[in-house]
């Protein structure tokens, strides 16, 4: 059973959302052919009160995409070379979003958006199959005792935001 994630999954806090991301598919359509990717791990980002969010410091060209409602990509380069992949969550003018951070077989998010090629093309676009990229539930049920929550990496920046729980990876079998 594969079922396309529609939006009202994702205007929900980002708290709940990225949890529920794992053990879902990211679909890609390149060439005319779908290849999905098993979600193992993502990190959520909420809004102006987290430092280590974007849009901490307000609402910027860059960010603009994480003031849409739930369910549009953010994908914005990082140290000039790598493009990150985020799913906005939450009500239009909220900027939260989830880092999808690996899948099975790729481990970071640049290498990630790398390997199947995502570009700043994607950002502010639906997350639909009219767009070619899409996240989808195939019936996997994954549990909280499959689920393990971390500080997020990379934002030591963000002084106590930096060491919330944020990062969710599903546990090794």
């Amino acid at each position: 059973m594969k079922r396309v994630l529609t939006s009202g999954f994702y205007k929900r806090h980002v708290l709940e959302v990225a949890p529920e991301l794992l053990g879902k598919y990211l679909v890609r359509k390149y060439r005319r052919k779908e290849h999905a990717y098993r979600i193992t791990e993502v990190e959520a980002y909420d809004g102006p009160d987290d430092k280590a969010c974007h849009a901490h410091k307000g609402r910027t060209k860059r960010t603009e995409a994480m003031f849409a409602e739930g369910g549009i990509w953010y994908v914005y380069l990082v140290y000039g070379m790598y493009d990150m992949l985020n799913i906005v969550t939450g009500e239009k003018d909220y900027p939260a979003a989830v880092l999808i951070r690996g899948v099975e077989e790729i481990s970071g998010p640049g290498r990630l958006s790398r390997d199947i090629r995502i570009s700043r093309h994607f950002n502010g676009k639906k997350a639909a199959p009219e767009s070619g990229l899409w996240i989808e539930d195939r019936g996997e049920k994954v549990t909280k005792k499959d689920i393990q929550a971390t500080p997020r990496i990379g934002v030591a920046y963000a002084g106590e935001c930096a060491k919330w729980k944020y990062r969710f990876l599903l546990k090794a079998n």
